[in-house]
C-alpha cells in the first residue's frame, strides 16, 4: 500500500521535485509545494478544502507546530494536542477533558481521524469546516482560554514563527486568520487507511473466522423471519470510513442531560441527537459516546442489545431492529458480540497511531537540542 510522503526525507523530496528551502529563523529546511495526498480510492474523492486554504506542505508542517504549540493556551500548558493525543487516535482518552481553568469540558474529545472528507464537527455539527472548529477550543474560556489575536502576538514575538509564516503566506504578518487555517492544513493530513480492514479490502490481508463473522454481523440488518442475525451497525458506520456524516438520537436516555443538535435548530425531533463518529481505531478512543459513558466497547455492545432507550425522538434505524420476531431490543448473544468486537479490532491502524509526520514536532525538537 502506498502510505505517501511518510518516510520521505529531504534528499528524497528533492529528488521528487519538491523543494526544501529555510524558513530564515528556524533549523530545519522546510519542504514547499502542493501537498500531495494519498489515500484508497474506495474512499472517493469528495473531500472538503477551502479554495482560500489549499493544502501545502509548508503550511502542513506549519500547522503541526502550531497543533502542538502550548503558547495558543492562556497558560502556555495546553495545545490542540493535549486534548488529542495521537496514541488514542487522537482523542484523549478522558470522558470529559481539562481546560486552562481546570473545568472539564461538557462532551468528550472526538477522534480526528480522516477529516478530509468532513463537512460538520463536534458532536452537534455546529461548525461547518475545520477552520472554523479550530477557533472555538482555542478561544473558549474553559478549554485553552486565550484570543487567537494574544496567540498571534506571541508568535509574531517568536524568533522562529514569522519566517515560517512568510513562507507558507508570503508574508511574516501573524493573524488569526492564518493560525486557524494552517492547522486545518495539518489536521486533514490526518489519513488512517492501514488498518487490517483495508488490507482485508485491498486482498492483501485473510480475516479470521470471528473477524470475518462479525463483520458480516456489523453489515446486516437483522431479519427474525428469514432466519437473518444482524446488528445494524451499517445503517450508521457503513462504507470504507466507518461513518456517514448524520446525526442520530441512539437511545442513551429517556431524558438527555443534553439535547444535542437540538440546541442548534430548536427542533423537539433533534433531541439527543449526536454526530455519528468514525469507527476508525474505535479500540483506542474508549470511552464512549459524547459524554463518555461507557468504558469498554463490551458495554457500547450491551446497549445497542439490550438498552436501547425507545423514546418518540429515537431515530428510527434503531427502531424495530430485533434478532427476534416482534423484539424491540436487538438482542445479539454473546459470541456475536464477541464476533463483532473482533471486527471492530480490524479497524485499528497502527501506522497511523506512530507516524512520525503526526507526532509533536517540538518534542523532537527538545531531544535534538539536549542531545
Amino acid at each position: 500500500m502506498n502510505k505517501g510522503f511518510g518516510g520521505f526525507g529531504l534528499m528524497a523530496l528533492i529528488l521528487a521535485g519538491i523543494t526544501a528551502i529555510s524558513s530564515g529563523s528556524y533549523r530545519d529546511p522546510v519542504p514547499v509545494g502542493p501537498y500531495p495526498f494519498v489515500y484508497p480510492a474506495n474512499f472517493g474523492n469528495r473531500i472538503n478544502i477551502p479554495v482560500d486554504n489549499p493544502t501545502t506542505l509548508q503550511g502542513v508542517y506549519l500547522g503541526r507546530m502550531l497543533f502542538y504549540e502550548t503558547r495558543l493556551s492562556a497558560n502556555n500548558t495546553l495545545s490542540c494536542g493535549s486534548c488529542h493525543k495521537q496514541e488514542y487516535a487522537f482523542t484523549d482518552g478522558k470522558a470529559f477533558s481539562e481546560g486552562v481553568d481546570h473545568v472539564l469540558t461538557p462532551r468528550s474529545s472526538m477522534s480526528l481521524t480522516n477529516l478530509l472528507w468532513a463537512r460538520k464537527l463536534f458532536w452537534d455539527g455546529r461548525a461547518t469546516g475545520l477552520e472554523a472548529q479550530a477557533i472555538v477550543p482555542m478561544a473558549n474560556p474553559h478549554e485553552m482560554g486565550q484570543s487567537l489575536e494574544a496567540s498571534a502576538q506571541k508568535l509574531q514575538a517568536d524568533t522562529e514563527y514569522p519566517g515560517l509564516f512568510k513562507l507558507v503566506y508570503g508574508d511574516d504578518a501573524i493573524t488569526r486568520d492564518r493560525i486557524v487555517k494552517a492547522i486545518a492544513q495539518f489536521e486533514r493530513t490526518l489519513i488512517s487507511a492501514n488498518s487490517k480492514y483495508d488490507q482485508y479490502l485491498a486482498h492483501t490481508y485473510t480475516p479470521t473466522d470471528d473477524e470475518l463473522k462479525g463483520m458480516e454481523l456489523f453489515n446486516q440488518s437483522p431479519q427474525p423471519g428469514k432466519g437473518m442475525r444482524g446488528a445494524n451497525c451499517a445503517h450508521c458506520h457503513g462504507g470504507p470510513k466507518t461513518y456517514m456524516e448524520l446525526f442520530h438520537n441512539n437511545g442513551l436516555d429517556s431524558l438527555p442531560k443534553d439535547n444535542g443538535i437540538e440546541a442548534l435548530t430548536g427542533l423537539a425531533s433533534d433531541r439527543g441527537r449526536f454526530k455519528v463518529p468514525t469507527l476508525r481505531n474505535i479500540a483506542l478512543t474508549a470511552p464512549y459516546m459524547h459524554d463518555g459513558r461507557f468504558r469498554t466497547l463490551d458495554e457500547v455492545l450491551e446497549h445497542y442489545s439490550e438498552h436501547v432507550v425507545q423514546t418518540d425522538a429515537l431515530s428510527t434505524v434503531f427502531r424495530g431492529e430485533s434478532n427476534e420476531a416482534g423484539g424491540k431490543q436487538l438482542k445479539l448473544t454473546k459470541e456475536e458480540k464477541k464476533q463483532i468486537i473482533a471486527f471492530l479490532n480490524m479497524l485499528t491502524d497502527r501506522t497511523f497511531v506512530t507516524d512520525p509526520r503526526f507526532s509533536d514536532p517540538h518534542q523532537s525538537k527538545s531531544k535534538t537540542t539536549k542531545s
